[in-house]
């Protein structure tokens, strides 16, 4: 995958950076796998604003994805790669043998025409989703499963993956995309390969109106604030804001928030890189 950058005719233009979309055959979802999005504003059910900044944006229909792969032993023929505007990665249609269809995260270098399968008598090529206890190690995998038929929950974003580093009794050891080194059962499941989309972080909106369209309302500095709505505002002139916090006067520069008590914290060998 490859990014374009536009010619300057426009100042918003001038920075914008695009996908090229050369991997999308078609722009005409499923429709049996379309499902609605109904937009909250940020606000919850009593109609109280509990998350700012948010709100707008282009209407959109969310993409029924199986993280789960739970269709063992039946070969699968990839129909389409498309565009999900719900995530920053590409998913590919799959048709089984038995007429069903279903999305799954594409992985990279996944092409029109291939087969696919799931389950513990699959080999491990790219897209096919195995039990941990299968994959060779050293394997890159995707779309990795915290808990056996829970769905996929890690690295499932554009251009991540895990790697499979060791077996130690019923645990499968894997290097994260954040630099930790954690442990999962055997019998949970990952897709091999790595996530689509790769150059996505390469992308640059160019102008304030792409964020409008994703959702995203303008954020006001909190030093651009009176005291009464934020520990750093206030002061005379420009002031600095004294030490970074957040709204609710949490630290806000390397403060650590995960629980010391958290159950799964036996299962991580190394911490993320800092």
């Amino acid at each position: 995958m490859a990014v374009r950058k536009l010619n300057p005719t426009t100042p918003g233009q001038r920075h914008k950076v695009l996908s090229k979309f050369e991997v999308v055959t078609t722009d005409t979802p499923e429709r049996s796998l379309l499902a609605p999005i109904k937009k909250s504003g940020g606000r919850n059910n009593t109609g109280k604003m509990t998350m700012r900044n948010r709100g707008g944006g282009h209407k959109r229909r969310y993409r029924v994805v199986d993280f789960k792969r739970d269709k063992h032993d039946v070969s699968a023929s990839v129909k389409t790669v498309e565009y999900d505007p719900n995530r920053n990665a590409r998913i590919a249609l799959l048709e089984y043998a038995d007429g069903e269809k279903r999305y799954i995260i594409a992985p990279t270098g996944i092409q029109v025409g291939q087969q696919v399968v799931s389950g513990e008598t699959a080999a491990p090529e790219i897209g096919n989703a195995l039990y941990l206890k299968t994959v060779p190690l050293g394997t890159i995998v995707h779309n990795i499963e915290l808990s056996p038929r829970q769905g996929g929950k890690m690295a499932r974003s554009a251009g991540t993956y895990g790697q499979l580093t060791a077996k130690e009794g019923k645990y499968a050891v894997i290097k994260l995309p954040s630099g930790e080194v954690r442990m999962v059962l055997l019998t949970c499941m990952a897709t091999i390969g790595t996530v689509s989309n790769s150059d996505h972080s390469l992308e640059r909106s160019g102008k304030a109106g792409k964020s409008r369209w994703l959702g995203r309302r303008p954020r006001v500095r909190g030093v651009a604030m009176n005291p009464v709505d934020h520990p750093m505002g206030g002061g005379e002139g420009r002031s600095s804001g004294g030490h970074p916090r957040s709204r609710k006067g949490l630290p806000s520069k390397g403060y650590k928030t995960r629980s010391k008590t958290k159950f799964s914290n036996k299962f991580i060998v190394e911490k993320r890189k800092k």
